[in-house]
């Protein structure tokens, strides 16, 4: 049995608790948690012991998940890692971008897993798109919610759009050329609102826009390539496929015969990929214990999440100097 500590007990800490119950093979240790409001429930909800001792919670674990507060996540990580111990680390992966690198340097060291949880990356609607072809020019992402007090102490860019930076990293796969950004604090000490357009070497320009003061939440993802409109929609979990296809070419679901203007035409083929109800949280937490247990790289590494803080501190910064220049 591998045997899994939880560091933070709260909104997502005790969602992390329940999920480890389910996985297979998995023996839940226990949790450690400062705040006795938060452990109490924990206990009481899921009967599993509250550990008061970091250290000695470490030494119990095969590896542990960091669901706590973000500055603490290195403080915990660096001592897992240093007494070996495998890692999960909720995003972002830590408080700063030198402790992300120091992070990374660690994970080598010690030669063990470590998984971030950028959970968007098991969203069924994403991993609907299977082995499509994914060769994105533009893609233009929108993550609003409505406003909740809990997330604030930090940016909406370290909040939410990292999400979305994220999974457009992972698409594009090419250096980043050029950022540009902006950013209002509307309700909280942080930026509430924001938008940045990330351009990469292989032509590639990414608009994100993330808003926690919305009237309505959406998380939806739309990519432009040169054969192709592809559209996720991570709330609702519905994917779209939007091919353009030769007149004659292998008939599919959905197809609509358009004309070009010059006597030619082409096929516009709707596909919608079948999105398999799942767990994304629990699907993580297995994935990441099955990296273990059979020794197979992890979905999200450490190495992950830090270019995805790399950038998200990229956009901090232009934000910065843009709201600086405006006198915002």
């Amino acid at each position: 049995m591998l045997k899994i500590g939880v560091f933070g007990a709260g909104h997502l800490g005790k969602i992390h608790i329940q999920q480890w119950q389910e996985v297979e093979g998995i023996e839940l240790v226990g949790f450690y948690d400062p705040d006795d409001t938060n452990a109490a429930l924990a206990i009481s909800k899921y009967q599993v012991p509250r550990y008061t001792d970091i250290d000695q919670l470490i030494a119990g674990s095969d590896a542990i998940d960091i669901v706590s507060p973000t500055i603490s996540h290195f403080d915990l990580a660096k001592r897992a890692l240093l007494s070996g111990k495998h890692v999960f680390i909720e995003k972002p992966l830590a408080h700063t971008l030198e402790e992300a690198n120091e992070l990374v340097k660690l994970v080598k060291e010690a030669n063990v897993k470590c998984q971030v949880g950028h959970v968007e990356r098991y969203n069924p609607a994403f991993l609907a798109l299977g082995e499509q072809t994914l060769q994105p020019l533009f893609i233009e992402a929108h993550r609003l919610a409505q406003f909740n007090p809990r997330g604030t102490d930090v940016s909406v860019i370290l909040d939410l759009m990292i999400h979305d930076i994220d999974i457009v990293l992972c698409l594009v796969k090419s250096p980043v050329k050029r950022i540009s950004a902006s950013g209002v604090n509307v309700l909280s000490e942080t930026a509430d609102i924001a938008n940045a357009r990330i351009e990469f070497d292989n032509g590639c320009v990414a608009n994100l826009t993330s808003s926690r003061i919305s009237l309505k939440n959406m998380r939806k993802l739309r990519l432009f390539q040169r054969d192709a409109y592809i559209g996720i929609d991570f709330l609702d979990k519905k994917t779209e496929v939007i091919r353009l296809k030769d007149d004659g070419a292998q008939p599919g679901m959905m197809d609509f015969p358009i004309e070009m203007g010059n006597g030619d035409k082409k096929i516009i083929s709707v596909q919608l990929p079948e999105v398999a109800p799942l767990n994304a949280i629990r699907t993580e937490l297995t994935e990441f214990a099955n990296a273990i247990i059979h020794d197979r790289q992890v979905r999200v590494s450490v190495y992950d999440g830090y270019q995805a803080m790399d950038v998200a501190h990229q956009i901090l910064k232009k934000m910065s100097l843009h709201n600086e220049l405006h006198n915002v």
